[in-house]
């Protein structure tokens, strides 16, 4: 027979509403009391009926998270620091992987991934700003990342321009005057690349080195890509001694084209990225790169998420925040 509530409470010598209080997280229990109630669930067996207690609380103690797609480093990294984030304030985390697909982005705004969770983290890569705002309902909902900044919408991000600019500044100031940069996308200037290429412009003209459009080489942000793009460039002729690469997995990529092809890292041309991956630590050469605060975003995400689910964040318009950022210098461009 299945344990009860019942049978908990008489376990723990405690009144039935004192067990449900512990079952809901009420912050006004004794510790001791909180304690014997736990002692007596975890001897008995006893197995919450969470979608019960759902229904009576209108909380699933879940969040979602929608990202487009978990095979990019930088991605599976925010996912689990975003977990531990949510996990410490008791809450777990449902996550979809979008593909950049707008069907995905939909059905997460108002399918039955949103209906079993309390809030949504959210980035999305196709939907604008008026499509979500017509479909996200009332339950709450923070953008990540720059897709999107618009302020209808919670906004947790990182410092993209000026990150990229003091990337940008350090590699100028070592020397390099011929700064390639790979994963540019001519048509965005306030999205992620657009953000980085306007720091990297900015920092060009601070120094007073002229813009070489020569130096750009568009591209998709895998390692592959990365690879290609450093090709083309000296398949092309054109010279430089600096690679930045707009993500570190472009940046990982490029390095390893060069280094097949015996050029010199950092002695002929130096390579940056930026996300500070866990995998940037570990190459040879270590990578120079940006470090986008992630801890950060996930603190802060969970947190905005939580005091909107709460109404400890009452603001009528979206709140937007930025992460701090630091500037890794290793191996690849001292």
């Amino acid at each position: 027979m299945a344990v009860t509530m019942n049978d908990v409470a008489r376990a723990a010598g405690v009144s039935l509403k004192t067990v449900s209080n512990v079952l809901n997280d009420y912050e006004f229990i004794r510790p001791a009391t909180k304690q014997r109630v736990q002692d007596a669930i975890a001897e008995l067996g006893y197995e919450a009926n969470l979608t019960a207690r759902s229904l009576r609380s209108g909380k699933t103690s879940m969040l979602g998270l929608v990202l487009s797609d978990l095979s990019a480093p930088y991605y599976a990294e925010l996912a689990s620091r975003l977990m531990k984030a949510a996990s410490r304030r008791g809450y777990r985390v449902l996550v979809e992987q979008s593909g950049a697909e707008a069907s995905v982005e939909l059905s997460a705004l108002h399918g039955t991934f949103r209906q079993l969770t309390d809030g949504l983290l959210f980035t999305p890569l196709v939907l604008d700003a008026d499509a979500i705002a017509a479909r996200a309902g009332t339950k709450p909902l923070v953008m990540l990342g720059e897709h999107i900044m618009d302020p209808r919408f919670d906004l947790v991000t990182m410092k993209n321009g000026e990150a990229a600019a003091a990337l940008t500044t350090h590699l100028l100031q070592a020397g390099r005057r011929r700064i390639a940069v790979i994963g540019a996308h001519p048509e965005e200037s306030t999205g992620t690349a657009g953000l980085r290429m306007n720091g990297y412009r900015k920092a060009l003209e601070q120094a007073g080195v002229q813009f070489d459009a020569d130096l750009v080489a568009p591209a998709e942000w895998r390692r592959d890509t990365g690879a290609a793009a450093v090709a083309g460039l000296m398949a092309s002729g054109v010279q430089f001694d600096a690679v930045f690469g707009l993500n570190d997995v472009l940046a990982l990529g490029a390095m390893h084209e060069l280094l097949i092809r015996g050029v010199n890292v950092p002695g002929d041309v130096a390579v940056a990225g930026f996300d500070d991956i866990d995998e940037a630590r570990f190459a040879s050469p270590s990578l120079t790169t940006i470090s986008p605060g992630m801890d950060e975003i996930a603190e802060r995400s969970i947190s905005l998420l939580l005091d909107r689910i709460g109404g400890r964040e009452t603001s009528g318009q979206g709140v937007h925040m930025e992460s701090g950022f630091e500037l890794k210098i290793r191996e690849s461009a001292p």
